[in-house]
């Protein structure tokens, strides 16, 4: 085991932790502002990794690509909040667990539709398509602009919700609705636009997973998988959380998955332990969940009220 290969797996577990906040970000405002249970979450992922991956094959341009995810993301976000979510507020969540599981059903069905059942390329931008020297190994420069538009979302979203007014409301909302109403907020457009800006940023995590992952109907229940676990984990409701909580579980995920196996050789035979290595790893995050759970119920960095 050699330090380049620690530091490799490390930032592979920092760079599927981006990709989680991206997912988790929006996700964990809609549970806590809303109190609504979103099971599609991942299905604007995916179409945000279709929607770019159609812009880059369009254009050759990852730029056009990545516009093409945004403003897709953002009108699909507003056209399911209007005409489905919102139908849905009031409901119990039983029913928005239903509802929403059939919007996952319906968008890979389109997907299948609209792009086919295999695999469609998102190419990556020509200037991070190189790497660069770790010690005895390289890493892709791409994985760490991944990195890097995570770090700065998480920044904007912190001033965002914490120094503007616009954070204020949402804010207020997560914690006293009714007042904030009475104060002659436009809750409606509020939620809208939340879960709208939500869906942006799950296009933005689908725009980025699309060059290292196959873009495919079904692409966005695993990730949802773990998006859940994140803002469990980090606390619901809260931007903190989401990223925190994303960087931990990435890491968690990621580690286990390089260094258990190699671990269990010292126990094991090698074919047993190539084997039980990932499989223990994948059990490990469902885990810390757990004793998360168990001693800080709310979550590891819990929304601050008053």
């Amino acid at each position: 085991m050699t330090t380049s290969l620690v530091m490799t797996q490390l930032l592979n577990g920092i760079q599927l932790g981006a990709l989680l906040f991206l997912m988790s970000a929006g996700l964990t405002l809609v549970f806590g502002i809303m109190s609504f249970v979103n099971l599609s979450h991942g299905s604007l992922y995916m179409m945000g990794a279709y929607f770019a991956a159609s812009g880059y094959q369009a254009t050759d341009s990852f730029l056009i690509a990545a516009l093409f995810a945004i403003v897709g993301g953002l009108i699909l976000g507003i056209v399911v909040e209007r005409l489905v979510v919102s139908k849905m507020y009031r409901r119990e969540h039983l029913d928005q667990v239903l509802v929403t599981f059939g919007l996952v059903l319906f968008f890979n069905e389109i997907a299948r539709i609209v792009w086919g059942p295999t695999s469609v390329y998102a190419g990556t931008p020509p200037a991070f398509d190189g790497s660069i020297a770790l010690g005895d190994a390289s890493y892709p420069t791409y994985r760490l602009l991944i990195i890097a538009v995570a770090f700065l979302i998480s920044a904007v979203l912190y001033i965002l919700i914490h120094r503007t007014r616009v954070g204020m409301m949402i804010r207020a909302s997560a914690s006293r609705p009714d007042i904030v109403s009475a104060l002659g907020v436009d809750g409606k457009r509020l939620k809208c636009w939340v879960f709208a800006s939500g869906a942006v940023l799950a296009a933005i995590g689908g725009l980025m997973a699309g060059p290292i992952t196959s873009v495919q109907p079904g692409m966005g229940e695993p990730v949802l998988i773990m998006t859940l676990v994140v803002i469990v984990t980090g606390g619901i409701g809260s931007i903190r959380g989401a990223f925190y909580g994303a960087m931990i579980i990435g890491i968690v995920d990621t580690v286990g998955r390089a260094f258990l196996p190699l671990l269990l050789r010292e126990f094991l035979e090698r074919s047993v332990a190539q084997a039980a290595g990932p499989a223990i790893a994948s059990v490990l995050i469902y885990l810390f969940m757990a004793c998360v759970l168990a001693f800080r119920p709310n979550g590891l960095f819990p929304v601050r009220h008053g």
